[in-house]
């Protein structure tokens, strides 16, 4: 008897006890934290408390768990920065806060996966590959958003490419840097990426996001 069909026998006798999304969030976890490295089928079995088996109940191989793991980071995080960039909003400092609050939020974009994919990529070709793919997607619909309030298009494009490398650098950079001082220097931020100051009912909905996204940080 094969491991699925082992694992199927449990599943119609209610035996199996951690789900697919239990495997991919566990093994989202140790990507993040150990390095893809460490991504293997019994260790994360032995995480879960379950058998070697019931992996199969959901995946046919590490490599298919692999591309789970990559098609959750492209749905999550190169999705949330699309949608961001596409909202419909009067200005463009209201859409480059916006797209602060997309990078800030935890539950949008999930820095620590982008990197843990950014390593991996270092060292699998068809990762690269996707990960260029995925930078190219939201630098475009970043452009995208500049042509829409007015900007020329390589103008466009060049705004779209310091904000993006910007925020991705920001997390490289490991700044010690409290919230509330990150906050402080939102206009300029936005000025220097626009050419235009935000109004302060613009920075008061975004500080208000940010409340809700850090309620213990002092702002």
């Amino acid at each position: 008897m094969t491991p699925q069909e082992t694992e199927r026998g449990g599943a119609s006798s209610g035996n199996i006890k951690a789900t697919r999304e239990d495997w991919t969030n566990a093994a989202l976890e140790t990507l993040i934290v150990d390095g893809i490295e460490r991504v293997k089928i019994l260790s994360l079995a032995a995480q879960l408390n379950v058998s070697r088996s019931s992996f199969y109940w959901y995946f046919t191989s590490r490599n298919d768990l692999l591309e789970a793991l990559l098609d959750h980071w492209h749905e999550t995080n190169t999705a949330a920065i699309v949608t961001a960039a596409q909202r419909p909003v009067p200005t463009v400092t209201s859409a480059v806060c916006q797209i602060f609050e997309c990078f800030l939020d935890p539950a949008l974009f999930n820095n620590r996966l982008d990197f843990a994919i950014r390593d991996w990529s270092r060292r699998d070709a068809n990762v690269r590959r996707k990960l260029l793919a995925s930078d190219a997607e939201r630098i475009k619909a970043l452009t995208e958003m500049f042509v829409r309030y007015g900007y020329v298009p390589t103008e466009a494009l060049i705004r779209a490419r310091v904000l993006y490398y910007m925020q991705i650098g920001y997390f490289d950079a490991g700044l010690d840097e409290p919230i509330s001082q990150r906050q402080s220097f939102t206009a300029d931020y936005v000025l220097t990426f626009t050419g235009q100051r935000p109004t302060a009912a613009e920075i008061a909905q975004l500080d208000a996001a940010l409340a809700r996204i850090f309620p213990d940080a002092s702002a």
